[in-house]
C-alpha cells in the first residue's frame, strides 16, 4: 500500500510538470506595435497615450515602435520619452529609415532600439518652422532632456581582473552631440558637426541592439521563439481628431479665430456670423483638452471670466482700465492652464518647459488674430470673397436713402433773429421759420438778428449781424 502512494504521488508530480511545460510551450508572446511614421505632434501624443492604455489591457508582453519620422514638435516627442520610460512593459523601437530631431529622442527612450540596414538616428538640434535654428537656451533644455534619457538605462558592471567598471549603457555624451554640435566626443564626432548615427554605427557605440529588415525578424531573434501573435494598434476616427486639434499650430489657429471672431461683431450690430466662428472654435478648443483632463472646469470659467471683464470695459467702463486689463490676463491664463497637465492647483508635476510652450501656444494664437484683424479689416470690401462681405451699393438720395433732412442745408448765408436768448444754444427765427441753432459767439440777446454761418452734424449754427 505504501508503495502505492509513493507511486501515486510520482505519477501526479510528472503530470503537473509536463501539463506546466505544456502550457508554458502554448502561450504566445504578444507583441504589441503602435505605427509612428508621421511628424511627431499632438495626433502621435493621443495615438500613443490610447495605445499604452490598450496594451496593458490586453497584457501585451512587449511594445514595438514602429518609426519612421523626421522629427516634430519637442513638447509632445518628451510626453512620448516620459510615457515609455515609466512604462510597466518593456518598449522596444524599431527605425524603418529615419529617428530624427524628436524621434531620436523618443527612440532613445526605449528600453532596445532596432535599425533597418540604411536607416538613422540623431540630428535633435532645435530649430523653427522654417528650419532655423532656435537660440541656446532651447538647445540647453533639448541637450539635457537627451542626456537624462540616455542615463536612465542605466550602467553596465564590467569586471576586468581586480578592476571593476561602470560603463553607461547608453553614453549621455553622444545623445548631447546629436543635439549640440560644439561637442566633440574623440573618434565618433567633431566639433562643428551634429551627430547622426547609422544603424551600423548606432550598433558600434551602443545606440542600437539589433539590426533587422522586418518586425517578424525582430520578434523571432531578438524577442521569443516560441509562438507569438502581433497587434497592432488601429485609432479611432475620434483619436484622429483629437490628435488633429491637439496640435500647436491648430490651437493657435483656434485662438486667432476665438479673438479675431469677438471683435468683429463688436464692429457690426446685432448677433451674426463673427460671433458663431468665435463660440465654434472655442468649443474646438476646450473640449477636446476637457475630454483628456487637461481642462478643469474652473481653467475654463477664468477664460469666461476673462471675456466677461472685456465686454465691461467696452460696453460698461469708460476708457481702458483695471477690468480691460484684468480681463486680458484671465483670457490668458485660463486657455494657458488648459494646455497644462496639472491637477487643479498642484503645478508639481509640471515642467518650466511645457508652460513655456503653452503660455507661447497662446500668444501666438492672440498675435495672429489680431494680424487678421488687421488684414481683414482692410480687404472687406474691396476684392475677392471679402467683397462680398460688405455693403457696396452707394445709398444715393435720389432713390430715397435719406436718414436726416438736409434742408437746413440752404439756410446756409441767410439771416433772421434770435426767437429766444442763446446761451449759447437756443433757437432762431429764419424766413418765418423757428429752429434750433448755436452761438458761435457765445451769449446772444433775444431778438438780436443773426447769420447763418454753416450747418453741421444735424445743427446749425449762428453769429450776430
Amino acid at each position: 500500500m505504501r508503495k502505492f502512494y509513493i507511486f501515486y504521488i510520482f505519477v501526479t508530480i510528472t503530470m503537473c510538470f509536463i501539463t506546466e511545460n505544456l502550457n508554458a510551450s502554448n502561450k504566445k508572446t504578444t507583441v504589441f506595435v503602435i505605427e509612428l511614421k508621421k511628424d511627431i505632434g499632438g495626433t502621435a501624443w493621443v495615438y500613443c497615450q490610447k495605445a499604452f492604455n490598450q496594451a496593458k489591457e490586453k497584457n501585451a508582453d512587449v511594445i514595438l515602435m514602429h518609426m519612421n519620422t523626421y522629427g516634430g514638435e519637442v513638447v509632445f516627442a518628451d510626453s512620448i520619452r516620459t510615457r515609455i520610460l515609466n512604462s510597466p512593459i518593456p518598449v522596444y523601437v524599431f527605425i524603418d529609415n529615419n529617428a530624427a530631431s524628436a524621434g531620436a529622442l523618443i527612440a532613445i527612450a526605449c528600453d532596445k532600439i532596432f535599425m533597418r540596414p540604411g536607416a538613422a538616428i540623431g540630428a535633435a538640434t532645435v530649430v523653427n518652422t522654417t528650419g532655423q535654428q532656435m537660440p541656446d537656451k532651447y538647445q540647453s533644455y533639448m541637450r539635457a532632456t537627451m542626456r537624462t534619457t540616455a542615463e536612465a538605462h542605466g550602467k553596465d558592471t564590467i569586471i576586468q581582473g581586480n578592476d571593476t567598471i561602470f560603463q553607461w549603457k547608453r553614453d549621455p555624451k553622444i545623445a548631447e552631440a546629436m543635439v549640440d554640435d560644439k561637442v566633440s566626443i574623440p573618434g565618433i564626432i567633431e566639433a562643428g558637426k551634429t551627430l547622426t548615427f547609422t544603424a551600423e554605427e548606432a550598433l558600434q557605440h551602443g545606440y542600437c541592439d539589433g539590426i533587422a529588415e522586418s518586425i517578424d525578424e525582430i520578434i523571432k531573434n531578438h524577442i521569443t521563439e516560441a509562438n507569438f501573435e502581433i497587434i497592432v494598434f488601429q485609432p479611432s476616427f475620434w483619436d484622429k481628431v483629437k490628435g488633429f486639434f491637439s496640435s500647436s499650430i491648430v490651437r493657435s489657429i483656434l485662438i486667432m479665430l476665438i479673438i479675431g471672431g469677438i471683435y468683429f461683431e463688436l464692429q457690426t450690430p446685432g448677433i451674426g456670423f463673427p460671433l458663431a466662428i468665435s463660440i465654434l472654435a472655442a468649443v474646438l478648443f476646450f473640449v477636446p483638452l476637457y475630454i483628456d483632463g487637461l481642462a478643469a472646469n474652473w481653467e475654463i470659467l477664468i477664460f469666461l471670466l476673462g471675456l466677461v471683464l472685456l465686454a465691461l470695459e467696452i460696453f460698461v467702463i469708460p476708457g481702458f482700465g483695471i477690468a480691460g486689463i484684468s480681463g486680458i490676463l484671465f483670457s490668458v491664463a485660463g486657455l494657458t492652464l488648459s494646455l497644462i497637465n496639472n491637477v487643479n492647483f498642484n503645478f508639481d508635476g509640471v515642467q518650466a518647459g511645457t508652460v513655456g510652450k503653452s503660455l507661447l501656444t497662446v500668444l501666438v494664437g492672440i498675435t495672429l488674430g489680431f494680424v487678421l484683424i488687421l488684414y481683414l479689416s482692410n480687404k472687406i470690401g474691396s476684392t475677392g470673397i471679402f467683397k462680398k462681405m460688405a455693403l457696396n451699393t452707394a445709398l444715393e438720395n435720389k432713390e430715397g436713402y435719406i436718414g436726416v433732412s438736409m434742408d437746413e442745408l440752404q439756410l446756409v448765408g441767410k439771416t433772421g433773429y434770435a426767437s429766444t436768448v442763446l446761451r449759447p444754444s437756443g433757437k432762431v427765427n429764419v424766413e418765418g421759420k423757428v429752429y434750433d441753432a448755436v452761438s458761435t459767439e457765445g451769449f446772444i440777446e433775444k431778438g438780436v438778428q443773426v447769420r447763418v454761418l454753416e450747418y453741421r452734424t444735424g445743427q446749425i449754427y449762428v453769429e450776430k449781424i
